[in-house]
């Protein structure tokens, strides 16, 4: 990009230069006018867009962009977190999200990864300490629930499996899930991560990151100084 502004200067400065030496050759006051203001336009031109990123002894104001690079990054901040990543955005996507949540959340494999014989053999510890573990044990003790242990476990998949797909369960899932604490957390850390690397900018990188972005269009500038000067040119020698 930064070849391309060169380029542009350098044809553009040929061309002016050719124009008038063109003119000493052939003598002509107009064709001096044109090349001499289409020359001083591209200069200057080329001028502004190199004090924009460049320190120039003596001309106050130029090196802007390095000079003014904690600026630069602040407005890359805001931008991001303003337009982007604010928590109303982030609030709206999770609430989308939560909406769909029967089409996307799946809960099938977490009721598969339920340890049942666990569940079930909390249920049996938990009727031998009951009043009825004494008669339990006259009829044979824990061996006598053996025979309940599998409907037992079919029941419960059923029951867990019909919970999780009631409308009362998502809705008490949504609830639970605060999309605009979620969404507060998100942006919090988002920021934090902007924050960390914006500070590891210094003002050369940020220099040139923007020329990256613009370079390739200023370089027009260029151009059209010389066209608009050399057309300047032209008017006041007609004048």
């Amino acid at each position: 990009m930064i070849a391309g502004l060169k380029n542009k200067n350098f044809i553009t400065n040929a061309i002016a230069g050719l124009i008038i030496a063109l003119a000493y050759a052939i003598n002509c006051e107009l064709l001096k006018s044109i090349g001499f203001f289409a020359l001083s336009g591209a200069i200057t031109n080329w001028l502004a867009i190199h004090m924009l990123f460049e320190k120039v002894p003596f001309l106050y104001g130029s090196g802007v962009i390095p000079q003014r690079f904690e600026e630069f990054k602040l407005a890359i901040k805001d931008l991001m977190m303003q337009q982007f990543f604010t928590v109303e955005n982030i609030e709206q996507f999770i609430e989308t999200e939560e909406q769909a949540g029967d089409k996307v959340l799946n809960l099938e494999p977490i009721l598969q990864a339920v340890d049942y014989d666990k569940i079930y053999a909390g249920l049996v510890t938990a009727i031998m300490e009951s009043s009825f573990g004494g008669m339990l044990q006259m009829m044979g003790g824990e061996e006598a629930l053996i025979p309940i242990k599998e409907p037992f476990t079919l029941k419960m998949q059923t029951t867990l499996s019909e919970m999780v797909t009631s409308d009362n369960f998502k809705l008490a899932l949504q609830q639970g899930l605060n999309a605009h604490k979620i969404g507060e957390d998100i942006a919090q850390k988002i920021e934090t991560v902007i924050d960390k690397r914006l500070n590891e900018l210094s003002p050369e990188m940020v220099k040139i990151m923007v020329q990256n972005i613009i370079h390739e269009h200023l370089g027009w500038l260029v151009v059209w100084g010389g066209v608009f000067g050399g057309i300047l040119g032209a008017v006041f020698s007609l004048a």
